[in-house]
């Protein structure tokens, strides 16, 4: 039988490091004898006290407890619940330093995974910094030992859900009322069996879907409608999986947003969107510019979900096919379809792990273009179809600059394609988190 590792004691004596550089994540890096530690809270340059939290066998974490000498990027963090709360890690440094420090994350991604470099570097698209934040996941739980409920997020390094009050990244129409929505949990008879609110916005309406372990209570249900008329909210409830959403109130009711001038997409609350609608804005003008398209062009859009960019590409060329592998969002793709007017746009379910594209008649024509806004897992198995389709250009929308950088490092290493441009796009401020775009052509 292997013997189990010990576990090695924290050292309880705070240590002075410098912090030489940082991680994609943003922590600090440091050197002590040797060894490298992940400092929580250190920025580049700087002199700082730290505590360990972990020790591994090839490298320890720590977390700040005191700045000696603080680097120029370092800002107080525009919320009181940082450094507590898990939602944020980089509210301590300057926007335009984080900027910069998801620019070089993306680009040694490229070098590592792809040995790729672009052509060109895009500006990186940015937008407001606070109060962003259209589509999120609340926690709810009753701390039994605090006698107290809490909606928010979870504590950093931690499965607890911080105490929170307001949220300074979430829209401020559900940001600032997490302690409103508390206190009505907390009036419900089964104030312990909501497990989250999942939170959908659109510009003039707020949704929440209330998750629900419990049958609610006629009181429960009277108690929730009086809240969402007096905040005009739509309330749903959700009993089991997704398709167990149901409104609460109103009976009928419909988010909807404007990637564009003059496209309306509706979407439920629980369909994917992306969360910030200033940034999804200029991605969207963005990929258009890079797909460089004209009015005889057949476009292929992969992982399309509701249309976000097929549905504007339809405006543009003679013909674009979106393919998803969600039912519902096709079939909701389809109606804002119809709902637009738009001729030029079919959608087609398929499961794009699994497919072959060649194989479908809708592809038999080939594509001029391809967009692509896979998950974070990226579309490895499209690349080589993509390459046997010839297609001459491909924009590659992306939430993974690793996955990002393997998928275009086949289609360049072994396709022959090239790179022409990359850039980030700030979708999450004050996170770690990199969504980033490029362009590749068939040389």
């Amino acid at each position: 039988m292997a013997k189990r590792r010990r576990r090695q004691k924290l050292p309880q004596d705070p240590i002075q490091v410098t912090i030489e550089s940082l991680s994609h994540e943003g922590r600090g890096i440091a050197k002590v004898e040797g060894k490298t530690v992940f400092v929580d809270g250190g920025l580049t340059d700087e002199v700082v006290t730290c505590r360990y939290t972990k020790i591994k066998k090839h490298y320890d974490e720590a977390i700040v407890t005191e700045v000696i000498s603080a680097s120029p990027d370092r800002v107080t963090a525009p919320c009181t619940h940082f450094g507590v709360c898990g939602g944020c890690s980089l509210m301590h440094m300057a926007p335009q330093a984080q900027l910069e420090l998801k620019q070089k994350s993306l680009a040694e991604q490229l070098q590592h995974f792809g040995q790729l470099q672009p052509q060109q570097w895009l500006q990186a698209l940015t937008g407001p910094v606070l109060g962003y934040r259209r589509k999120a996941r609340l926690g709810v739980k009753y701390i039994i030992k605090k006698e107290r409920l809490v909606v928010g997020f979870r504590e950093k390094r931690s499965p607890y859900l911080a105490l929170l009050d307001s949220c300074s990244v979430l829209d401020p129409r559900v940001g600032q009322r997490l302690a409103d929505l508390s206190r009505l949990v907390a009036t419900l008879s089964i104030y312990d069996q909501i497990a989250q609110i999942e939170v959908a916005m659109d510009d003039t309406q707020v949704a929440l879907v209330w998750r629900h372990l419990a049958p609610l209570s006629l009181a429960d249900k009277e108690k929730m409608i009086a809240f969402a008329k007096a905040n005009q909210f739509m309330f749903y409830l959700q009993s089991g999986g997704p398709d167990t959403v149901t409104p609460l109130w109103p009976e009928q009711g419909q988010l909807h947003y404007q990637p564009e001038t003059g496209i309306d997409l509706q979407f439920s609350p629980n369909d994917f969107t992306q969360v910030n609608a200033s940034v999804n804005e200029k991605m969207l003008q963005q990929a258009m510019t890079l797909l460089a398209l004209s009015s005889e062009d057949k476009v292929l859009d992969l992982f399309c979900g509701l249309g976000n960019f097929t549905l504007p590409i339809a405006r543009r060329v003679k013909q674009v096919i979106g393919v998803e592998g969600d039912a519902s969002l096709v079939q909701h793709a389809k109606e804002n379809a119809w709902r637009n007017d738009l001729q030029h746009v079919q959608f087609e379910l398929a499961d794009l792990t699994q497919i072959a594209l060649q194989d479908y008649p809708w592809a038999q024509g080939g594509f001029d273009k391809v967009l692509l806004d896979p998950p974070r897992s990226g579309a490895l198995e499209v690349m080589s179809q993509l390459a046997a389709l010839k297609v001459k250009r491909i924009v590659y929308v992306s939430c993974n600059p690793a996955t990002l950088a393997r998928d275009t490092g086949v289609l360049v290493n072994e396709y022959g394609y090239q790179l022409i441009q990359a850039g980030i796009m700030d979708m999450f401020p004050h996170t770690s988190h990199v969504e980033s775009m490029a362009v590749l052509t068939l040389a």
